[in-house]
């Protein structure tokens, strides 16, 4: 299916899915919510076909040219504010949709990535949505919620597998522990962040766009660096 064959009137995401049983709803030790298939299978082709082909590794803020229709469309999904209320309310957060949204984008991981850390304060909540078609059996790139900040291994609940369409969101707390363990690759990830104010959503698009202009320039080397970091890593924000 391309992405012009997906009906204009059938959303890709509907907020009705994060009420099924089988959504994890957590608010200790901080508030995180677990939903798996929440994207309709049929939307997969063309949403693999209009991801953007970033050449370096990391997140990048969504500029609507590096993507096809499809992804373009499902970020305005993510970013509505109706559905943004409708994820807030699940983590006990009001007004979410009325927050400016930062969006950004990863293809590729370096080894270094992942490590633990609680997002910045300036950082309400954060939803991460996978699209990757299948996942080794392995636990690398597997994103982890923690008691600790230094122990990878003491996990709140199971560790989530990044495959296509689970769709994992977080308030950010000073406790809001998550890393995963190091992997090098292809791990597709659309992440919206909820900010405090516009001017940090100005702040974080310009660190983001040199970043990206940065690894453009010297790739090799930031591929290396940190490649050999441990897997209890951590960033403190």
């Amino acid at each position: 299916m391309t992405a012009s064959a997906i009906p204009a009137v059938t959303p890709l995401l509907d907020a009705g899915r994060l009420h099924r049983p089988d959504v994890l709803v957590r608010h200790a030790p901080f508030a995180f919510l677990i939903a798996e298939a929440q994207l309709p299978a049929d939307a997969a082709g063309a949403l693999d076909r209009d991801f953007p082909r970033y050449r370096s590794a990391g997140f990048f803020p969504w500029q609507p040219e590096d993507c096809g229709p499809a992804i373009n469309r499902l970020i305005d999904e993510l970013t509505a504010p109706a559905f943004a209320d409708q994820v807030g309310r699940a983590l006990g957060i009001e007004g979410l949709g009325h927050r400016p949204s930062l969006v950004t984008i990863c293809r590729h991981l370096n080894r270094r990535h992942g490590t633990i850390h609680t997002d910045s304060r300036s950082k309400i909540a954060t939803a991460l949505l996978y699209l990757n078609p299948s996942w080794p059996a392995t636990s690398e790139g597997c994103l982890r919620f923690l008691n600790r900040i230094d122990d990878i291994e003491d996990l709140v609940v199971p560790e989530v597998r990044p495959v296509y369409g689970t769709f994992v969101v977080f308030g950010r707390a000073d406790n809001s522990f998550h890393g995963h363990l190091p992997h090098e690759g292809e791990r597709r990830v659309i992440q919206v962040a909820w900010l405090t104010d516009e001017s940090e959503k100005r702040r974080k698009t310009r660190r983001g766009l040199f970043s990206r202009w940065f690894k453009q320039l010297l790739g090799r080397l930031d591929r290396r660096f940190g490649a050999g970091r441990g897997p209890n890593a951590a960033h403190p924000r």
